[in-house]
């Protein structure tokens, strides 16, 4: 993924894009927002992951809006990472927040680091 914005005015921007989509993320019965928003949420959250969780021992997949290397450790340069955290951008975002917890949410995880991501969850708390 290409970096633009990093540190506080990402966090800042990602936050405000989560923001707008976020009684979807913890409503189930909630309306889709429109796609560019949902987008914009998981391209720049997932970009928060690889910004406080900088490396390239795990993917983050959040197929069709982003993926991301992160976590310290070897680095994975070729082919399919041993190391994959993949789910739907709905399931990403509820993970972002804390509505679930990796070990719990619907997700695919493989390699023995995967799990690592859950360290660093969730990225953002909102008052409710």
């Amino acid at each position: 993924m290409k970096k633009g914005k990093t540190g506080p005015e990402l966090s800042a921007a990602a936050r405000e894009a989560v923001n707008e989509v976020l009684e979807w993320v913890v409503q189930p019965d909630a309306p889709r927002p429109p796609r560019a928003s949902v987008a914009a949420a998981v391209r720049l959250s997932v970009q928060v992951l690889g910004d406080i969780a900088p490396g390239h021992s795990v993917e983050v997949r959040v197929p069709p809006f982003a993926a991301v290397q992160c976590v310290s450790g070897p680095e994975h340069r070729r082919g399919t990472p041993p190391n994959v955290v993949e789910c739907e951008p709905r399931e990403w975002l509820r993970l972002a927040v804390g509505e679930v917890s990796l070990s719990v949410a619907n997700t695919e995880l493989s390699g023995t680091r995967a799990h690592e991501v859950q360290e660093y969850l969730p990225l953002f708390r909102f008052a409710r």
